[in-house]
């Protein structure tokens, strides 16, 4: 399937991450200052430091606040810390760099960085794309059918959260591992090192059971918070931890009553990646 993280401008590769709760794309700033430029990434990632220098120097706090780090799979393949920005941002990167390329860049820009526009006008067609995408990684109907209704179970807890007080960037993430800690007895981090996975969606590589047990403990959770009409991040902290709890009381029964562990190493990676995860291991 086509990597949607890589993308090119002429023949430079440009990396990109989409944040599908912002609903936006950000891009790598030293692939597009190389691709500007017509230089290699050291050059362009030399460039990109004297700039941003400049660019504070001349009071563009805001611009390079919008600036952040993340990792993405660099030239040695490793993952590795990287600034990034969304459209909006780049844009006004890329005036700031004399360079015959800077229309064409734009252009570009506008044209790979907003290709989801129609997906938020049909909703209906990100949800085929997804389910199409599933298929095509061999996923059965059921198991597509509980991921599709725990993301709606998980789309409606965030909803709540986002309008009491609970902020996106990072309380979103403290808030997810509260409740998953807590009805599974793994982090986050945890459970998705124990099925080998590095930067893949967690949920993606669930079973159904691990998937379905996920959902039980957001709805719980957002029930209990809006009974409790639970405001900002310490009262919706205290939510998440009853909501895990409703969930984790179930495990246990389901788990003593079939002798079977809901939480597993499995996942869905391809043969390739798990024989590399069998020699790590053995190693």
């Amino acid at each position: 399937m086509e990597d949607k993280t890589l993308t090119v401008f002429e023949n430079f590769n440009i990396r990109r991450h989409y944040d599908e709760k912002a609903g936006k794309w950000y891009f790598s700033v030293v692939d597009i200052i190389a691709a500007l430029i017509g230089k290699d990434y050291n050059t362009a990632r030399l460039y990109w430091n004297k700039l941003a220098q400049r660019l504070r120097e001349e009071g563009a706090v805001q611009l390079m606040t919008n600036c952040h780090q993340l990792k993405l799979v660099a030239a040695d393949g490793k993952m590795r810390e990287t600034t990034v920005a969304d459209v909006e941002t780049i844009f006004r990167i890329v005036q700031s760099v004399p360079s015959p390329k800077a229309e064409p860049i734009k252009q570009w820009l506008a044209k790979v960085g907003y290709e989801r526009l129609e997906e938020t006008a049909n909703p209906e067609m990100s949800l085929n794309r997804a389910r199409a995408n599933w298929q095509a990684h061999g996923r059965s109907q059921k198991w597509i059918q509980q991921r599709m209704t725990g993301q709606e179970t998980r789309n409606k807890l965030t909803d709540y959260w986002q309008t009491h007080g609970v902020k996106e960037s990072n309380e979103f993430a403290v808030l997810t591992d509260i409740i998953h800690k807590e009805w599974s007895g793994f982090t986050v981090k945890s459970h998705k090192t124990l099925k080998g996975l590095k930067t893949q969606n967690l949920r993606d590589h669930m079973s159904e059971a691990e998937l379905i047990f996920t959902a039980l403990a957001e709805l719980s959770t957002r029930q209990i918070a809006e009974g409790e009409k639970a405001e900002g991040l310490e009262q919706n902290k205290k939510a998440g931890k009853e909501g895990g709890k409703v969930a984790k009381t179930a495990r246990l029964v389901y788990e003593k009553r079939t002798g079977q562990k809901i939480i597993t190493g499995k996942n869905f990676l391809p043969a390739a990646d798990k024989k590399k995860l069998g020699n790590k291991s053995a190693g």
